[in-house]
Protein backbone atom coordinates (compact mmCIF):
# COMPACT_ATOMS: atom_id res chain seq x y z
CA UNK A 1 0.00 0.00 0.00
CA UNK A 2 1.15 3.38 -1.17
CA UNK A 3 0.84 5.28 2.54
CA UNK A 4 4.48 7.14 2.52
CA UNK A 5 5.85 10.41 1.18
CA UNK A 6 9.16 11.67 1.36
CA UNK A 7 9.58 15.91 0.58
CA UNK A 8 12.94 17.17 -0.31
CA UNK A 9 13.61 20.79 1.57
CA UNK A 10 17.50 20.73 2.11
CA UNK A 11 18.12 22.98 -1.14
CA UNK A 12 19.87 26.54 -0.74
CA UNK A 13 16.67 28.53 -2.27
CA UNK A 14 19.55 30.32 -4.32
CA UNK A 15 17.38 31.22 -7.79
CA UNK A 16 15.11 33.02 -4.79
CA UNK A 17 18.12 35.13 -3.14
CA UNK A 18 17.90 36.69 0.49
CA UNK A 19 14.30 35.17 1.27
CA UNK A 20 15.23 31.92 1.15
CA UNK A 21 18.34 32.26 2.91
CA UNK A 22 16.22 32.29 6.29
CA UNK A 23 12.83 30.98 4.95
CA UNK A 24 13.01 27.24 3.71
CA UNK A 25 10.71 27.57 0.09
CA UNK A 26 8.24 25.31 1.27
CA UNK A 27 7.34 27.87 3.72
CA UNK A 28 7.02 30.32 0.83
CA UNK A 29 2.68 31.22 0.94
CA UNK A 30 -0.01 30.61 -2.03
CA UNK A 31 -3.33 31.79 -1.68
CA UNK A 32 -6.05 29.41 -0.70
CA UNK A 33 -10.06 30.07 -0.30
CA UNK A 34 -11.30 28.72 3.43
CA UNK A 35 -15.08 30.09 4.54
CA UNK A 36 -15.40 32.05 1.63
CA UNK A 37 -11.81 34.37 2.08
CA UNK A 38 -8.70 34.43 0.43
CA UNK A 39 -5.91 33.21 3.02
CA UNK A 40 -2.09 32.45 2.62
CA UNK A 41 -0.76 29.04 3.78
CA UNK A 42 2.68 27.88 3.06
CA UNK A 43 3.04 25.66 -0.21
CA UNK A 44 4.00 22.67 2.63
CA UNK A 45 0.42 22.45 3.75
CA UNK A 46 -0.89 22.08 -0.04
CA UNK A 47 1.73 19.56 -0.65
CA UNK A 48 1.32 17.24 1.79
CA UNK A 49 -2.62 18.12 1.98
CA UNK A 50 -2.55 16.81 -1.37
CA UNK A 51 -1.03 13.56 -0.69
CA UNK A 52 -3.17 12.82 2.44
CA UNK A 53 -6.28 13.11 -0.36
CA UNK A 54 -4.82 9.94 -2.16
CA UNK A 55 -3.82 8.03 1.05
CA UNK A 56 -0.12 9.36 2.30
CA UNK A 57 -0.68 8.95 5.87
CA UNK A 58 3.43 9.03 6.93
CA UNK A 59 5.50 11.88 5.60
CA UNK A 60 9.16 12.06 5.84
CA UNK A 61 10.69 16.13 4.91
CA UNK A 62 14.39 15.88 4.59
CA UNK A 63 15.71 19.35 5.77
CA UNK A 64 18.92 21.32 5.67
CA UNK A 65 20.50 23.92 7.22
CA UNK A 66 17.83 26.62 7.28
CA UNK A 67 15.73 23.83 8.28
CA UNK A 68 14.90 24.75 12.01
CA UNK A 69 11.74 26.86 11.21
CA UNK A 70 10.17 24.63 8.99
CA UNK A 71 10.81 21.63 11.46
CA UNK A 72 9.54 23.82 14.46
CA UNK A 73 6.18 24.66 11.68
CA UNK A 74 5.77 20.65 11.21
CA UNK A 75 6.73 19.60 14.68
CA UNK A 76 3.14 18.86 16.01
CA UNK A 77 2.10 16.31 13.11
CA UNK A 78 5.28 14.05 13.88
CA UNK A 79 6.65 13.55 10.57
CA UNK A 80 10.01 12.06 10.51
CA UNK A 81 12.98 14.07 9.70
CA UNK A 82 16.05 13.40 8.01
CA UNK A 83 19.22 16.04 7.48
CA UNK A 84 21.33 16.61 4.15
CA UNK A 85 23.40 18.90 6.08
CA UNK A 86 25.40 19.45 2.45
CA UNK A 87 23.33 20.19 -0.35
CA UNK A 88 24.29 17.21 -2.68
CA UNK A 89 21.43 17.14 -4.87
CA UNK A 90 17.58 15.82 -5.10
CA UNK A 91 18.65 11.86 -5.86
CA UNK A 92 21.17 12.45 -2.50
CA UNK A 93 18.27 13.84 -0.51
CA UNK A 94 16.09 10.85 -1.84
CA UNK A 95 18.66 8.21 -0.04
CA UNK A 96 18.64 10.16 2.65
CA UNK A 97 14.87 9.03 3.45
CA UNK A 98 15.97 5.02 3.12
CA UNK A 99 15.68 3.65 6.62
CA UNK A 100 11.92 5.77 6.13
CA UNK A 101 10.72 3.83 3.19
CA UNK A 102 11.78 0.21 4.49
CA UNK A 103 10.14 -2.11 1.74
CA UNK A 104 7.65 0.45 1.12
CA UNK A 105 6.87 2.16 -2.08
CA UNK A 106 6.62 6.16 -2.05
CA UNK A 107 6.20 9.06 -3.30
CA UNK A 108 8.72 11.90 -3.71
CA UNK A 109 7.71 15.48 -3.79
CA UNK A 110 10.17 18.82 -3.92
CA UNK A 111 9.07 21.60 -1.78
CA UNK A 112 9.72 24.28 -4.62
CA UNK A 113 5.81 23.38 -5.93
CA UNK A 114 2.56 21.93 -5.73
CA UNK A 115 0.26 20.16 -8.75
CA UNK A 116 -3.13 21.86 -8.26
CA UNK A 117 -4.26 18.08 -9.56
CA UNK A 118 -3.13 15.03 -10.85
CA UNK A 119 -2.01 13.12 -7.76
CA UNK A 120 -4.96 10.46 -7.84
CA UNK A 121 -3.57 9.51 -11.59
CA UNK A 122 -0.07 9.12 -10.95
CA UNK A 123 -1.59 6.80 -7.92
CA UNK A 124 -3.74 4.68 -9.35
CA UNK A 125 -1.10 3.98 -12.48
CA UNK A 126 1.00 2.99 -9.85
CA UNK A 127 -1.15 0.43 -8.10
CA UNK A 128 -2.24 -0.82 -11.76
CA UNK A 129 0.77 -1.62 -13.30
CA UNK A 130 3.09 -1.90 -10.00
CA UNK A 131 6.59 -0.51 -11.93
CA UNK A 132 9.10 0.42 -10.26
CA UNK A 133 8.75 4.16 -10.54
CA UNK A 134 6.00 6.15 -12.32
CA UNK A 135 6.28 9.91 -12.52
CA UNK A 136 4.76 13.38 -14.09
CA UNK A 137 6.63 14.63 -17.30
CA UNK A 138 5.35 17.92 -19.02
CA UNK A 139 6.67 19.60 -22.50
CA UNK A 140 9.04 22.78 -22.21
CA UNK A 141 10.64 24.94 -24.28
CA UNK A 142 14.90 24.60 -23.81
CA UNK A 143 14.54 20.99 -22.82
CA UNK A 144 18.67 21.58 -22.30
CA UNK A 145 17.66 23.57 -18.57
CA UNK A 146 15.98 20.16 -17.22
CA UNK A 147 15.80 16.26 -16.44
CA UNK A 148 14.73 14.63 -19.72
CA UNK A 149 12.80 11.69 -20.33
CA UNK A 150 13.19 9.66 -23.76
CA UNK A 151 9.78 7.78 -23.96
CA UNK A 152 7.63 4.79 -26.04
CA UNK A 153 3.88 6.64 -26.79
CA UNK A 154 1.48 4.18 -24.83
CA UNK A 155 -1.86 5.53 -25.52
CA UNK A 156 -3.64 7.47 -22.85
CA UNK A 157 -4.45 6.63 -19.09
CA UNK A 158 -7.30 8.46 -16.97
CA UNK A 159 -6.82 11.82 -19.56
CA UNK A 160 -3.14 11.80 -19.96
CA UNK A 161 -0.85 10.71 -22.69
CA UNK A 162 0.82 7.34 -21.05
CA UNK A 163 4.83 6.77 -22.13
CA UNK A 164 6.81 3.84 -20.96
CA UNK A 165 9.86 5.77 -20.04
CA UNK A 166 12.81 3.93 -22.17
CA UNK A 167 15.82 6.99 -21.02
CA UNK A 168 16.60 9.59 -18.54
CA UNK A 169 18.68 11.96 -18.79
CA UNK A 170 19.73 15.25 -16.74
CA UNK A 171 20.44 18.76 -18.80
CA UNK A 172 21.40 17.11 -22.27
CA UNK A 173 22.93 18.89 -24.50
CA UNK A 174 21.32 17.06 -27.32
CA UNK A 175 17.85 16.34 -25.64
CA UNK A 176 15.87 13.62 -27.14
CA UNK A 177 13.04 14.85 -26.46
CA UNK A 178 10.89 17.92 -24.81
CA UNK A 179 9.43 16.16 -21.97
CA UNK A 180 10.94 17.49 -18.63
CA UNK A 181 10.51 15.46 -15.25
CA UNK A 182 8.02 17.30 -12.65
CA UNK A 183 9.07 17.05 -9.43
CA UNK A 184 6.46 14.43 -8.36
CA UNK A 185 7.12 10.99 -8.19
CA UNK A 186 6.32 7.54 -7.03
CA UNK A 187 9.43 4.77 -6.04
CA UNK A 188 9.66 1.43 -5.11
CA UNK A 189 12.30 1.34 -2.67
CA UNK A 190 15.11 0.06 -5.93
CA UNK A 191 15.29 2.96 -6.54
CA UNK A 192 18.17 3.46 -3.75
CA UNK A 193 20.28 1.09 -5.19
CA UNK A 194 19.94 2.71 -8.72
CA UNK A 195 21.09 6.22 -6.98
CA UNK A 196 24.09 3.81 -4.95
CA UNK A 197 25.81 2.35 -8.40
CA UNK A 198 25.85 6.16 -9.65
CA UNK A 199 29.66 7.18 -9.09
CA UNK A 200 29.81 11.20 -8.75
CA UNK A 201 32.67 13.67 -8.93
CA UNK A 202 33.16 15.49 -5.71
CA UNK A 203 32.47 18.88 -6.91
CA UNK A 204 29.19 17.15 -8.88
CA UNK A 205 25.80 16.81 -7.57
CA UNK A 206 23.34 12.92 -7.35
CA UNK A 207 20.49 14.31 -9.37
CA UNK A 208 17.02 11.95 -9.25
CA UNK A 209 17.37 11.44 -13.21
CA UNK A 210 20.43 9.27 -12.60
CA UNK A 211 18.91 6.75 -10.29
CA UNK A 212 15.81 7.15 -13.00
CA UNK A 213 18.12 5.89 -15.65
CA UNK A 214 19.45 3.36 -13.88
CA UNK A 215 16.12 2.07 -13.09
CA UNK A 216 16.03 1.78 -16.93
CA UNK A 217 19.66 0.11 -17.64
CA UNK A 218 18.44 -2.60 -14.62
CA UNK A 219 15.38 -3.41 -16.58
CA UNK A 220 13.19 -1.76 -14.66
CA UNK A 221 9.94 -0.44 -15.81
CA UNK A 222 9.26 3.12 -15.54
CA UNK A 223 6.01 4.85 -16.89
CA UNK A 224 5.28 8.57 -16.94
CA UNK A 225 2.18 10.87 -17.22
CA UNK A 226 1.84 14.10 -19.37
CA UNK A 227 0.40 16.59 -17.15
CA UNK A 228 -2.76 17.88 -18.55
CA UNK A 229 -3.67 21.60 -19.66
CA UNK A 230 -6.23 21.69 -17.02
CA UNK A 231 -3.19 20.35 -14.79
CA UNK A 232 -0.76 23.29 -13.34
CA UNK A 233 2.88 22.84 -11.16
CA UNK A 234 2.48 25.90 -8.99
CA UNK A 235 6.10 26.95 -8.63
CA UNK A 236 7.83 28.63 -5.76
CA UNK A 237 11.14 28.24 -6.97
CA UNK A 238 12.31 31.48 -8.73
CA UNK A 239 10.33 34.87 -8.80
CA UNK A 240 8.52 34.83 -12.24
CA UNK A 241 7.15 31.43 -11.69
CA UNK A 242 6.47 32.72 -8.13
CA UNK A 243 4.58 35.29 -9.11
CA UNK A 244 2.52 33.72 -11.73
CA UNK A 245 1.98 31.34 -9.12
CA UNK A 246 0.47 33.56 -6.65
CA UNK A 247 -1.30 35.34 -9.39
CA UNK A 248 -3.26 31.74 -9.94
CA UNK A 249 -3.91 30.42 -6.59
CA UNK A 250 -5.73 33.59 -5.81
CA UNK A 251 -7.72 33.29 -9.06
CA UNK A 252 -8.39 29.83 -8.85
CA UNK A 253 -7.64 28.31 -5.57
Amino acid sequence: MLKKAVITSAGKGSRMKHITSLLPKALLPLFVTENGDKVTRPVIDLIMDSLRKVGVEKFCIVVGKNGMLLMQYLFERTPTFVFQEIPKGFGDAVLRAEDFSGNDPFFVHADDGVLTKGYESLKSLFDELSPDAVLFVRKVENPKRYGIVEVQDKGYYSGHKLYKVINAEEKPQNPKSNLALAAVYIFKPSIFGALKKVKIEDDKELELTYGIHNLIVDGKEVYALEMRQDEFWLNVGDPKSYLDSLNYSFKML
